[in-house]
Order: C-alpha cells, then structure tokens, then sequence
C-alpha cells in the first residue's frame, strides 16, 4: 500500500503541533495575508486542541502509515507501529475476536464510526489507570493506486471529546443563564457573541447585536475609553475588574451605571481569541452609594456642628461658627440675620407675626465670592439692618417658621437657595440662608431636613447665649448693687479698691461670680477690711455673695473678734445653698453634723480689724489667700495668716494673728482672679503680685493700677476684687486717754478731764453735750460695772467717747416710766449722740457714743431740751 489518496502531509511545527503543508505549495505558510482563503491555520488551531491523529491500514488489515499525533496519543512511534496489527496491538485479548469482524468489514468498503477501547503500552501513562483509554474512531475505506481495498482512520481520545463536551456545556449555561450581561468581544472589537440578559436590557434577541461595536452603546468620549481598554487587555492580557461605563438604554433619557469586569479569552491551546465582557447595571447601587455618603456627610456635618457651634455666649460668634461648619461643606453661600430686638436686649420675644421685623446681617461666609448675597431685592452688607418684602420667601420663612426653597435667577450665581428660620424653644430668632451656586448639585430633601437640624442647633445655641447675656447684665446689677459704692472712708486708712468681672478682665464673656470686698466702720475709729470669694459662678454664687455680705455686716456691728466673725459666718455658709437661706443656716448651727455639704455654698473670707488709735491690725482667714504688707523702705511680704478651712466646711476653729502695722504701710487683700490663671501655677502669680507692689508711698490709686497692668498677662477668667489701705494711723494730740479709780467723784474728774480736752481740740460746742453724756457712762460704770474705770475719747472724723471698765454685763437701754427714778440715762444718751453702743473687750465690756463734729451742715441737740423731753 502505497500513500492516502489526499496528497498532504503532516509536518510538526516548531510548536509541537502538526501544520498541513500541500504539495504544490498552495497552503504553505508564505500564501499572500490578503488572501484569508489561502492562509495557513495558526498554531494553536482547533485540531490542536481536540489532538487528532491519523493512520492508514493497508489491505492486509496493517498500519502501513503512521502519524506523529499518532505517536503522541499512542506513545507508539512509526517504525514500530508500521506493519502492526491494530487489533492485536490496542485491544484486549478478550475482545479481539469482534475486532477482526469489525476490521474485515471495514475492509470489504464500508464506513465505520465507534468507540474502541484501547490500552497504552506500559510507561506510557503517568498513572496504571490511565493506560485504559478510548478512542473515537472514524474508519474511511480507501483504494491503493493497485485498486486494492484499505482504510484511512481518524482517531480522537474520547477524554478530549468528553473534555469539549464539558467546556461547552459549562461554557453555554455560563453565557446563557449568567444574570450579567455577557458579550464576547472579538480582535475587532466586534460582538462576537451577547447573551440574553444583555439583550433584554438593550433589546432585540442575542443574535441581534453580533457585530456591533461599543461605539453603537456608549456615548462617544466613553466609548472611546471603554475602547481604547479593551485593546489594552486584548494586548497584555491584564484583567479589569469593576470599570464604570455610563450611558443610557435605548428609548430611555435615564443615565445608567454598569460595573464591568474585563478578561481576555484563549482558545483550548492558549491562543487569544477575544474579550470576554461581563457587565452588571449598577446604577441603583451608585444612587444608594450617593445616599450614604450624603448621609455620612449629614452626619459629619452634624457632628462637627456639635463641636463648633455654641462654644461661645456671643450671639454674632455663635452666628459664625454654624457659617464655618456649613461653607464649603453643605453649600457655597450663607447667611445669618437675627432679629434686631433680640440684638437689642429686648425681654418680648423678637419679631413680627407677618416677618417683616428689622433684621441685621451678623454673619456671612461664601466659597466662591466676597460680594454681597441676597435671595430677593438688593445685597444686603454685613452688619446692615434691613427689612424683607412681605410677599418675600424669607418673609414667609420667618412667619410661619417653615424653610422655603427659592430657584436661582436667569443668569445669576446663585442656583437654588434654602430659606431656614432659626427657632429655639417655639421662638424664631432669625434667619439662615444657604446657597448653591450654578453647577453644583441642587438642594434635595434631605438637604433640607439638614439645614432645618444645623439652623435649629444654632438657634438653641443663640437663644441660649440671649438668656446668659440677660441673666448676666442681672446678676452684674446684683452683684456691683452689693459692692461698696465708690471709694469707702475709714479712720486712719487711705483706700482703694478695684473690681473687674471676669469678662471685663479677660475681654471674653464669662459668668458672674461671688467675689466681693467690703469697709465696715466699727466704734473707736476702729475699721473692718472683709474680701472674700463664693465657690463657683452664676446668678446664685452673686446671691450666696449677698447673703454673706450682709451677714459678714451684721456680724461686724456686734462688734465680735474676727474669728468669732468667721465662725458664725460658717454656720451660715452651710445653709445658703439649702431651701430657706439663713434659716436653714440657723438650723444647721443647732445640728452641724447634720448639715449636706451638697447644699452648701463654699466660700474663702479674711477679715480684718484695725484699730486706727493702736495701729494694730487683727486677721482672721478662712481658706483665703493670704494678706501682702509693704513697710515703708521694706520689700512687700505675704503675711503669716493661718488659713484655715473654708467658710461652709464647718468643725475647725479660726485662729486670728495681731500685726502692728507702721505709719505709711501698705496693706493688700484680693481674691484668686488677680492671681491664678490656667497657665500658670498659683505660686507664680503670686509672686508676680508682691514683685508689682514696689512703691508704696505712690497714691493708692495709681498702685492699683499698676497692679492690674502688671499683672495683666497673669490672671485668668475669674473676677478680680482687690482693697488696698494704706496705714494713716490717729495722732497722739487726736486722742484723750485717763484712767478713774472706782469712787463717785470720779464723774466729776470725768466731766472735767472731758471739757478740758475739748476746748484744747477747740470743740467748744460740743462741750455741754460731752460732759453731761460722760457724766452718764461714768455713772452707769460705777453702778453696774466692776474694777477701775477708763475714759477715752477719740478725735476724727467724728467724736467718740468711749467708757470701759471690767464688768460684763452689758448695758440695754429701757423706756422709764413717769413714775421711775432712774432708768432715763441711756435715753438720754440715745437722743444727743449720732451713734452709742457697747462691745466686750478681753477684759470686760466698753460703752461709746458718737457725735459728729460743728459744722455748717450740723445741727447739735439741746441737751435741756433732751432731758425734758425724758419727763
């Protein structure tokens, strides 16, 4: 048997493959490329993949042609496989009889297709299961050029087939039921193949859309994306995963979104053979990715409105700090305008049922120009007090506390507008503007029921700084109504004094607080000095302050020793934060170990007595900072005061502390705003504070502020209060001072010693009056008094005569009756002098009375007409 009829060859090629060359040349691999008809098949060809062989038997039922793929499928090579028996060679011994049937009947002309099975030689197969295979076998009989009968077999390992077969099936139930939308893509960027959700989505049947070219989908600029992409993974076979294509579905105005994933497709023998496109419509997953990123940046806006706004009690700040937060976040122009009543401090609530109150612009921001804005009518500058229109949009916002949307103008900047009033607890305070300019993305709801929240949060926040201003200026008019007014006179004190609110003293708003000072004039030209400062701030610390103010006076004229003042102002202390004031105070005094110190208002107090005659001064502190002298030609030094415990902690003892103060001294007393402040330690405040007290014989008034401009840079947001006094002690030839033994005719020394120094002090009209007062005293001391009696009188200001002796009952005036003998003399004291009272000493008890010196404005009582009018 000579060749196959077909004259061709097989040739392997430089791939391992097989390549058909004819033997005339025509199929050779140099036919001209413009001809597709002629070309030779590539590498990696179809018959590659499914691996066919060949063989021819001749007519004697041998292999009389054998080729290569033969050899691969088989591992047998030609010179081994030429003149072979088929059957003997590949089927099993049990089945080789049906295959010599088989063979002559091929061989006798007829077709044959089948499967046969047959066995790898040993070595062959990596594992001994695979030597048992089968082939498809296709048996063409054929005639030798002698006109003898032969066959032409084709064969085909049926685990390829099967492998097909598989690949196909997957392949079509991929493409076909896959819900993505699946083309395959050729070199040419045609269709080449659509599935069925592709074509419901764009319409017409699968087949319809072989061909076409993105450019027939896809608007031009994305279509030139989409393929210039294309080409790129056709070239380098990278994938691209999730690319987003817009475009719009035939018949349809709608912008859609498609995520697609891109991949190149090899044939079974790696060949790239196209693009594999799978699409899925995204454009519901991007509107709901807009919605949460709005809403993520709601929320952001949200919170950041809740770090920033409402930091500061100024209504215009406040105004500013929800433009800060809302441009460029929310929008590109805003605007605050708050009613101008409410501006103004008015009690009534601000505006008008119809809208149209004056409003002053207090704040604007833009992102895009410095010009400006308004909805309606002319711009409006900021800090500019304007009116809207009636019929206006913002009129209607602010009259019936909606927001309103207005559309930009023709031509404008401005592309839509929300028109928000600001309302706080019912009450509308103003109005916020928010603006978008052209291209940007208009307002929607949500935006809306943003704006409503962050104007609303501000509103709160502005209505709030309102009710602190007006509490504020209330809780001031307290507080400065229970100061001292002006410069207070003493007897042998030069004084000064200060007090700066903490929003004076730091230039930024802050609540009132409990600081206060105090000069109390006390008999025998005697002068209390009292500072102290209540815990805390607000309208109830400047009340608590009062209180004690008024207790610390009311304790001062029982004229009672410093540390018994503090004591009982302890005792009240511990009610003042408790229903019923001192009452409950006078409770908590009878059972102290009872008392809530969560009711309690803690206070820090020194008090201070100063004897102008002696020029000693007694101290007595109750958790305060302690007290700076300045000798005359001496550095100033804190003075060694025990603190003790602040005033409302109860249980411990005062101790006071006596210091003879030398003519010319300075003495300072102040509260912790002057010295303490956040940025710096206590220490070095006051330190800073002794350093500035360098001069004191300059007036007291240029100390003070030098003080304050000293110390400037030092204290902190509290209120100041700062007494200085400068010590002018009452000179020798002032006072009058005799000691009387315990015998009646010590009144009459009394009367005497008492006109003599009158007339010496060239007090003439006071003479009568003094001497028939003295003679009283002296009459009283020697009655109802005990040891040796000691006259005093002191000159001032006023007059004071003061009468001591060691007894400790203490005179109580009476009214004598017409019939009584006696009892007429502290009457007559009462009626002639300005001022009469009595105090113990630590070694009995002294009687004074007062009288104010001649004068052109003093008028001097009678004393006959006084003593008759006794009867």
């Amino acid at each position: 048997m000579s060749e196959i009829p077909a004259k061709a060859t097989e040739s392997e090629d430089s791939s391992g493959g097989t390549r058909r060359e004819a033997a005339d040349g025509l199929f050779s691999g140099d036919a001209p490329s413009a001809d597709a008809m002629w070309q030779s098949s590539p590498p990696g060809s179809i018959y590659d993949y499914i691996k066919v062989a060949s063989f021819s038997i001749g007519p004697d039922g041998l292999v009389d042609q054998w080729s290569l793929r033969a050899e691969q499928i088989f591992g047998i090579p030609a010179e081994r496989a030429l003149g072979m028996d088929p059957i003997e060679a590949f089927i099993e011994p049990v089945r080789r009889e049906r295959g010599q049937r088989k063979m002559a009947e091929i061989l006798d002309g007829r077709e044959w297709t089948g499967v046969v099975p047959f066995r790898l030689p040993a070595g062959l197969a990596a594992d001994e299961r695979d030597r048992d295979g089968l082939a498809e076998v296709y048996v063409m009989p054929t005639r030798t050029e002698e006109g003898e009968k032969a066959a032409v077999c084709i064969v085909v390992d049926v685990r390829t087939l099967r492998r097909i077969e598989t690949d196909l099936a997957a392949s079509q139930a991929i493409f076909g039921q896959s819900p993505f939308g699946f083309l395959l893509i050729d070199p040419d960027l045609r269709v080449r193949r659509a599935n069925q959700r592709f074509a419901s989505i764009f319409g017409g049947s699968p087949d319809d859309h072989r061909g076409k070219g993105v450019h027939d989908y896809l608007p031009r600029g994305e279509a030139d994306r989409v393929a210039a992409t294309l080409r790129r993974v056709l070239e380098t076979g990278d994938s691209i995963t999730d690319m987003h294509v817009t475009g719009f579905v035939p018949g349809s105005d709608e912008r859609r979104h498609w995520s697609v994933n891109l991949y190149r497709v090899h044939s079974g023998s790696g060949r790239p053979i196209g693009v594999a496109w799978l699409g899925t419509d995204i454009t519901a997953r991007r509107a709901a990715a807009r919605e949460a990123a709005a809403a993520r940046r709601n929320l952001a806006l949200l919170n950041d409105a809740g770090a920033r706004i409402g930091n500061s009690l100024d209504l215009e700040t406040t105004a500013r700090e929800l433009l800060d937060v809302v441009v460029p976040g929310f929008c590109d122009l805003a605007t605050v305008d708050l009613y101008q009543g409410l501006l103004a401090g008015d009690e009534t609530p601000p505006g008008l049922a119809d809208g149209s109150a004056e409003v002053r612009r207090v704040a604007f921001a833009s992102a895009v120009s410095d010009a400006p804005f308004s909805v309606t009518g002319e711009p409006v500058k900021l800090g500019a007090v304007h009116n809207y229109p009636f019929n206006s949009p913002c009129a209607d916002a602010l009259r019936t506390a909606r927001p309103q949307s207005v559309p930009g103008g023709e031509g404008g900047l401005v592309q839509s507008t929300l028109a928000v009033p600001m309302v706080a607890h019912d009450t509308v305070v103003g109005l916020a503007q928010f603006a978008r300019t052209k291209g940007s993305e208009p307002f929607g709801d949500r935006d809306r029921d943003l704006a409503v929240e962050l104007a609303a949060r501000a509103a709160v926040c502005i209505d709030n700084a309102r009710l602190y201003r007006r509490e504020h200026e209330r809780a001031l008019i307290l507080q400065r109504s229970l100061l001292p007014p002006g410069d207070p006179e003493a007897s042998g004190l030069d004084i000064a004094c200060r007090y700066l609110p903490g929003n004076v003293a730091t230039g930024r708003p802050s609540e009132v607080g409990g600081d206060w000072f105090d000069v109390i004039e006390l008999p025998g030209h005697r002068t209390a000095l009292v500072v102290g400062d209540v815990m805390g701030r607000g309208l109830r610390a400047a009340v608590a302050m009062g209180e004690l103010r008024t207790a610390v006076r009311t304790l001062a004229q029982l004229d009672l020793e410093p540390a018994e003042v503090l004591s009982q102002l302890d005792e009240i202390a511990r009610g003042l934060g408790a229903p019923g004031g001192i009452q409950q105070a006078t409770r908590a005094a009878r059972r102290p170990r009872e008392a809530d110190l969560s009711e309690v208002y803690l206070a820090t107090c020194v008090y201070a007595v100063y004897d102008s005659v002696t020029r000693r001064c007694t101290f007595a502190n109750a958790g305060h900072l302690p007290p700076v002298l300045v000798e005359p030609g001496e550095p100033a030094l804190m003075l060694d005061v025990p603190p003790g415990m602040p005033l409302g902690v109860g249980g411990e003892p005062f101790e006071e502390v006596e210091v003879e103060l030398p003519e010319g001294a300075l003495l300072a007393l102040y509260t912790d705003g002057l010295v303490e402040s956040r940025d710096h330690p206590l220490d070095e405040g006051l330190q800073a504070f002794v350093n500035a007290l360098t001069d004191p014989s300059a007036p007291l008034e240029d100390v003070c502020d030098h003080v304050l401009n000293t110390l400037d840079t030092h204290h902190g947001e509290d209120d100041i209060a700062l007494l200085m006094a400068r010590v002018q002690g009452l000179p020798a030839e002032s006072v009058g001072d005799w000691t009387l033994p315990r015998e009646p005719r010590s009144v009459g020394r009394a009367r005497e010693y008492a006109r003599a120094q009158l007339l010496a002090w060239d007090l003439e009209p006071l003479v009568d009056t003094t001497e028939l007062l003295v003679s009283e005293l002296v009459t009283n001391a020697l009655r109802y008094g005990e040891g040796e009696i000691r006259l005093r009188l002191l000159l001032d200001r006023t007059l004071v005569c003061e009468v001591w002796d060691s007894g400790l009952v203490q005179p109580r005036r009476r009214r004598a009756r017409d019939t009584d003998e006696g009892g007429r003399g502290l009457q007559l004291v009462g009626l002639l002098s300005a001022a009469w009272g009595s105090r113990r000493t630590p070694r009995g008890k002294t009687v004074w009375f007062e009288l104010p010196l001649p004068g052109p404005d003093t008028t001097l009582t009678d004393p006959a007409e006084a003593l008759l009018s006794l009867f």
